[in-house]
């Protein structure tokens, strides 16, 4: 591309980042890496009453955990700032006062409550998305001063022109079309001189060179607003690619309320799930590449992303998919990241101190060790490794099932009496212990390690029997037999 790429995620903090904020961020992200550009996260924090303390600071960590590092933002100068709205009422206010001279925009001195007559009146006729009468469009200038001297509060609203029709080419959804007629003047800018979203997003986007913008499909009727504020002051409008919308297994729109589905980057974060794994199943939803593949890293999505593959259906988040994917990466994680990641959340479940000795803390990496294979997320860990931490054993049916099988006597005491002469107590004695209850009982495979893996650890599946006894140690696992043959 002749001209350089630059794309925006502009958030509000009203909130922290939502997995669909997390998605917009990602493909403008992709999009400008890919294109050797720029990315700039830019706040919008003009409503004021909804911003949250550190909903801000929230944004800009998650996006920089998941991988998602900007170019320019509050934190980063890129010589294009301020980077928050709320620092720029000045520059809106220009042009506010631009479009008032030209005669494209005019003051309305209606009152909130007029205005709500105004559509009830719309409604009651069976008009079913009221629009602004446009009253004050046509006040004269004596008017407009006498109502200022009377100290009459005021909103600015622009002129909607008549007759128009706004096209512009979606990068997702091909030709798109709205008429003038279906827009009433809408404000610009509000009686406390905040700017409404609609104007303030254009000005912004034009001052900071953006070429691009990706964004939610909820937004698309926006742009016609937008384009007219591109027209009137005579500005090339971005390219726009409206991205489709996220659902739930039940195929309806991801909504906050939505308990069925974990719905914020720093939950995942805190269950221990991993960035690159999130960044991969994320650049999913709603983009395919091509071919089979779905494990990528984050240089060869870049590499490949490519704008003509964003999907015009909207995008299941599909939670078994995500613990699917979390799996793969962490069975090829590094070790000592599995602990960092899974330790944290056995201390919080109380199974182990906080302050450990060398012993306890190799018994835990141990522990982790044993696991990684299952694990989708580091806080499953509390849950996999439960039967280290129980003093009682309770024996479901399918296990009672396993322990009535006529050959478990000779086998549990075969295995115990070899087990009392273990020393050390290690996984390589454990194997060597079991091949001799082979030889002595002939029995073997299921028959010989079900009822040992059962009578000591309650379940049926798990990891590798003579790691687990090793971490188990001898004095539990002699205890458990014991029990279970008497």
């Amino acid at each position: 591309m002749a001209q350089e790429v630059r794309v925006r995620y502009a958030p509000s903090p009203t909130g922290h980042l939502h997995i669909g904020g997390a998605r917009t961020a990602l493909f403008n992200y992709l999009f400008a890496r890919h294109h050797n550009g720029k990315f700039i996260v830019r706040i919008e924090d003009t409503d004021i009453e909804r911003n949250v303390e550190g909903g801000e600071q929230s944004q800009l960590e998650n996006l920089k955990w998941l991988g998602i590092d900007y170019d320019e933002s509050v934190d980063k100068d890129g010589g294009y700032g301020p980077y928050r709205q709320t620092e720029r009422l000045d520059i809106y206010r220009k042009y506010v006062d631009e479009l008032l001279e030209k005669g494209y925009a005019y003051k309305c001195f209606c009152t909130p409550e007029e205005l709500e007559k105004e559509r009830e009146a719309q409604r009651a006729a069976g008009i079913a998305a009221p629009q602004y009468s446009g009253k004050c469009r046509h006040l004269t200038k004596e008017q407009v001063a006498q109502l200022e001297a009377e100290g009459k509060p005021y909103t600015i609203r622009i002129k909607v022109p008549e007759g128009k029709t706004y096209e512009f080419e979606d990068m997702v959804r091909g030709k798109v079309t709205f008429e003038s007629k279906d827009i009433g003047d809408w404000v610009i800018m509000k009686a406390n001189g905040i700017p409404t979203y609609n104007f303030a997003v254009v000005i912004d986007d034009h001052l900071m060179k953006i070429t691009h913008v990706f964004r939610g499909e909820e937004h698309l009727s926006n742009t016609p607003k937008q384009l007219m504020v591109y027209d009137y002051f005579g500005w090339e409008p971005p390219q726009f690619a409206h991205l489709t919308l996220i659902v739930n297994e039940q195929r309806k729109k991801l909504s906050k309320r939505d308990e069925s589905i974990i719905q914020f980057v720093s939950q995942y974060k805190e269950l221990g799930y991993l960035p690159e794994a999130m960044f991969n199943f994320f650049a999913l939803l709603g983009w395919s590449p091509e071919g089979e593949e779905e494990i990528f890293s984050k240089e060869e999505l870049i590499r490949i992303f490519d704008v003509s593959r964003l999907s015009k259906s909207p995008s299941m988040f599909d939670t078994k998919k995500l613990t699917w994917m979390n799996n793969q990466y962490i069975k090829k994680l590094d070790l000592d990241r599995l602990v960092e990641i899974s330790l944290p959340h056995l201390i919080k479940a109380g199974r182990l101190p906080e302050q450990m000795s060398e012993e306890q803390r190799q018994w835990a990496r141990d522990l982790i060790a044993l696991y990684q294979e299952q694990m989708s997320y580091g806080a499953e860990i509390v849950e996999l490794s439960e039967l280290f931490f129980k003093e009682e054993i309770e024996y479901n049916e399918e296990a009672k099932q396993v322990l009535a099988e006529e050959q478990v006597p000779d086998v549990l005491k075969a295995f115990l009496e070899e087990a009392k002469q273990l020393e050390p107590f290690t996984a390589d004695n454990i194997k060597a212990a079991i091949k001799s209850v082979q030889k002595a009982t002939g029995q073997k495979g299921k028959k010989l390690f079900m009822p040992i893996r059962v009578a000591v650890t309650g379940q049926t599946h798990g990891p590798e029997l003579p790691f687990a006894l090793q971490l188990l140690g001898k004095e539990k696992v002699i205890s458990r037999l014991e029990k279970v043959i008497h």
